[in-house]
């Protein structure tokens, strides 16, 4: 840890990520509620406009999100705090493409996603990947000096989030951006030590 407060910026990171995915997926909200998919098409073409331009903003938050984690990763000491970090990071980071793929479909073809077709696999994949990556971000937040429930709070999502995937095939993935929102804004009131401090649990 440097007097540059890393984990504050990595958290800020985490956070204006977050703050931008939920601002791009927020247009045309009703879409993703209306079961007849000539209703959703028509909703599209309505706001087409703010649902291209929001599809663009929530690609930059899935890739700005893996990028925080990423630096949380490298401000971390050496022990299995950082080892899980990294692994959060690395699962994040290569689920990441697969879902700015998707976002891309959905600005470009808005029938194609009225009426659900295509394959669904990049998003289970990526669904899949962020799950790893809650798991992952619990094992080192319970392994940092971190106060125990953000780390409690970030493991026990995993397994629920898992089994909604597996039974429905789909999940909103707003529930894994609420997390690590909540994970990002931790760090950025975490209290850093001086470098050549161990950091204290607070």
């Amino acid at each position: 840890m440097s007097g540059n407060r890393p984990y504050r910026r990595a958290g800020a990171v985490i956070a204006a990520g977050t703050a931008i995915w939920f601002a791009g997926i927020s247009p045309v909200q009703r879409v993703y509620i209306t079961a007849d998919a000539a209703a959703r098409l028509r909703m599209l073409q309505a706001g087409k406009r703010g649902w291209v331009v929001g599809q663009h903003l929530a690609a930059a938050g899935t890739v700005a999100v893996p990028v925080g984690f990423a630096a949380f990763a490298r401000a971390l000491p050496h022990g299995k705090a950082k080892g899980w970090a990294i692994a959060t990071a690395g699962a994040l980071l290569t689920g990441a493409p697969l879902f700015v793929a998707s976002l891309a479909n959905r600005a470009s073809n808005l029938e194609k996603f009225a009426y659900r077709r295509g394959s669904n696999w990049p998003f289970l994949a990526y669904s899949g990947f962020h799950v790893l990556a809650l798991a992952a971000l619990g094992g080192s937040l319970l392994a940092s000096p971190a106060k125990r429930w953000i780390g409690v709070t970030a493991a026990a999502s995993a397994p629920v989030y898992g089994a909604i995937l597996v039974a429905k095939k789909d999940i909103p993935p707003f529930v894994f951006y609420l997390i690590e929102g909540i994970a990002g804004a931790y760090l950025m009131v975490w209290e850093e030590p001086p470098a050549s401090a161990e950091p204290g649990r607070n």
